[in-house]
């Protein structure tokens, strides 16, 4: 609880709080600039933030936690900023291994692994087999893309019909549901954005077709419990109906 407020629990009803949260956690390198500071302060600032956040969802009841750490596309930056990004994500998981362990919280990662150094992978596999029982969830996008992951599905289900296991009849959406990263976890009831940005960035773009979406000016590194109840209550405040409608 910070600044006095209701613990997160009391601010929503049980009902109305969203299963999975997904964010875009966006504005590290402005805020860096705005404090005067190189790129990747921006990033460890943005890193305590995530720290941060693991305590308001589990605050709130929240089942599961995507976050987008790194895309395909962030290897085009520069090299050094890229090193220092890497080094950062292996302390991260380095850091928070004790918690996520007392705190019973089951860390997965979804994209490209084979991408990333291979200290940091093996860092991500030991923690990853370390939480594997736990329920409930932190999923980081690292090397993520969203067109590659469908791309990657296809090319599953393409396999599975050349060797004969699969009917080309039988591919549906469930088919494509099954092969993607996680296919047992439930697709996002609400994608945070921060920083203001408008746009989903190639970020889980089969599984959000009905999250509902909320974008906040808050730059992620100043994404604070305030921001994060605002979106819980913009979220209750939603009527989703699924492409129907209520009668």
């Amino acid at each position: 609880m910070e600044n006095g407020q209701p613990p997160l629990s009391h601010v929503v009803p049980p009902e109305k709080l969203p299963r999975h949260i997904a964010i875009i956690m966006d504005g590290n390198g402005r805020w860096a600039k705005r404090q005067g500071k190189p790129r990747l302060a921006g990033h460890e600032a943005g890193s305590e933030t995530v720290r941060r956040l693991l305590g308001y969802c589990r605050d709130a009841g929240i089942a599961y936690l995507t976050l987008y750490a790194f895309s395909t596309e962030n290897w085009s930056r520069p090299p050094d900023e890229v090193a220092g990004l890497m080094n950062l994500l292996g302390y991260f998981i380095r850091k928070n291994e004790a918690e996520l362990l007392e705190k019973q919280v089951r860390l997965r990662v979804i994209g490209r692994r084979e991408d990333l150094p291979e200290p940091l992978q093996a860092d991500i596999l030991r923690l990853e087999r370390e939480t594997e029982h736990f329920e409930r969830q932190l999923l980081i996008g690292l090397s993520y893309s969203g067109r590659s992951e469908i791309a990657r599905a296809a090319r599953r289900l393409a396999e599975q019909v050349k060797a004969g296991t699969l009917a080309p009849e039988a591919i549906d959406e469930a088919a494509v549901a099954a092969n993607l990263y996680a296919p047992d976890v439930p697709d996002p009831d609400l994608i945070i954005r921060t920083s203001g940005e408008m746009r989903i960035s190639n970020f889980l773009l089969w599984q959000c077709a009905y999250s509902e979406i909320y974008v906040t000016p808050v730059l992620w590194p100043d994404f604070d419990e305030r921001a994060f109840r605002d979106a819980l209550l913009a979220y209750a405040a939603r009527d989703r109906r699924f492409g129907g409608v209520k009668v």
